[in-house]
């Protein structure tokens, strides 16, 4: 759970492509020498490109050991659909794997719902609040929003100084809108109300489809029941 993971961690902009052929690798459709040769091209030395493939490491080639199981069951449903299901599997492990990338896409999930836009700075100023008010706080933030500007969740005009928020990918019920929504409740580190899944803010660049209560209820890592006060809530099995 959480208490496990990298506080920041996610400290690299990450090409959608990049995290393509991590995926590939994993799913035993690439190989290291087509990253490596991908990555010298695009980066300045090799200390930049070390940094790129210990963040693409920690997505899908070397997950952490509570994240084995749920990486592996995302290259499943990738090869069952290659083309339409990388987006949202990108997503998924990074909310699973670094909490300070989901909070800023929570930070941007709920200050774009009202009107599609926002402010960098206003994510800024809301992650200085919790991380603290450093350069490091900053500059992370900022790789954060330019891969998810990358990975086709925001677009950023002004010079980058406001973003706005693309349509939402609809995943129609499928399988891997139940792995995404266990990537919510990874994140999460607890359990929340059933409600609540579909409408996370962490994964505003999808919509779930489908009655959540089913959703839910075909996954295994995924369990529901009732709390003290009678509400209906799900979390993870182990």
């Amino acid at each position: 759970m959480n208490s496990s993971s990298p506080q920041i961690g996610f400290d690299r902009f990450i090409q959608l492509d990049w995290a393509l052929l991590a995926l590939r690798i994993r799913a035993g459709r690439g190989t290291l020498e087509e990253l490596d040769e991908v990555l010298a091209s695009s980066h300045a030395g090799p200390a930049a490109k070390k940094k790129t493939r210990t963040v693409l490491n920690r997505l899908w080639l070397e997950p952490r050991a509570d994240l084995v199981g749920f990486a592996d069951r995302g290259v499943e449903i990738f090869c069952d659909a290659p083309e339409t299901t990388v987006p949202a599997l990108t997503w998924g492990m990074a909310l699973a794997t670094y909490p300070f990338f989901g909070k800023v896409a929570e930070i941007v999930g709920r200050l774009t719902t009202l009107q599609g836009d926002c402010t960098s700075a206003e994510v800024h100023r809301r992650m200085a609040e919790i991380y603290g008010e450093r350069e490091g706080t900053r500059r992370m933030t900022n790789m954060v929003l330019q891969s998810q500007a990358s990975w086709g969740a925001i677009g950023r005009t002004d010079k980058g100084k406001r973003l706005v928020r693309k349509t939402a990918i609809d995943l129609h019920g499928s399988a891997v809108a139940t792995w995404l929504a266990e990537a919510c409740l990874r994140h999460a580190g607890r359990t929340v109300p059933v409600a609540s899944i579909a409408s996370n803010p962490t994964i505003f660049p999808f919509t779930l489809g489908g009655s959540i209560s089913y959703l839910l209820s075909k996954s295994r890592a995924i369990e529901m029941r009732v709390d003290s006060s009678g509400n209906q809530v799900v979390g993870l099995t182990g």
